[in-house]
């Protein structure tokens, strides 16, 4: 393997690692009082964050299956959130070129909407079907903390772990010099 290819391969495990460690914690018993605010979904905002930085590093499959087993670890039902993550990341990835012109800003409200979009989706779906779910409050809470902790996960992917957007250096592309 040449250093490229192997330097692909040690993010996509160290992203493998960083999300197995959210389930691990997100299981440990912590606080047993049920009053407790609901917990920010930090593994989608993890993702999204490395989908928009560098979309090879997380293919969609790996998501697919990362994200599927969430879903059983934490005993939601099995798939439904795991489709809508992987159809935000996949919309996210077609549209992380145009996301370098738009600034932070723009990139954390397309990803507040996707988030937003993902957890409507997934409570509306979960209602047709009747499934018994959480009150509306806690989802709401849980949805504007996990919109507010994605700056926080791309500060700490760009700076802990080196996973920064591409420069036109690193793309191949030559530059025009005037």
């Amino acid at each position: 393997m040449d250093r490229s290819t192997s330097y692909l391969w040690a993010k996509r495990g160290l992203y493998v690692a960083l999300s197995v460690l959210v389930m691990f914690l997100h299981l440990l018993p912590l606080d047993t009082k049920p009053d407790r605010l609901p917990f920010p979904d930090i593994l989608i905002a993890l993702t999204y964050a490395w989908v928009l930085r560098r979309p090879e590093y997380v293919p969609i499959l790996m998501i697919a299956i990362i994200m599927f087993t969430a879903d059983l670890l934490l005993q939601r039902p099995p798939g439904l959130l795991a489709a809508l993550v992987v159809m935000g990341a996949a919309y996210l990835h077609s549209t992380s070129a145009g996301m370098k012109d738009a600034g932070f800003v723009g990139e954390w409200t397309t990803v507040g909407a996707v988030i937003t979009v993902v957890f409507v989706l997934n409570r509306l779906i979960l209602g047709i079907l009747s499934v018994q779910q959480a009150t509306l409050g806690p989802v709401v809470v849980q949805v504007v903390l996990t919109i507010a902790i994605y700056p926080l996960m791309v500060l700490l992917s760009q700076s802990a772990f080196g996973v920064r957007r591409k420069s036109v250096a690193d793309s191949g592309i030559p530059r025009v010099r005037p």
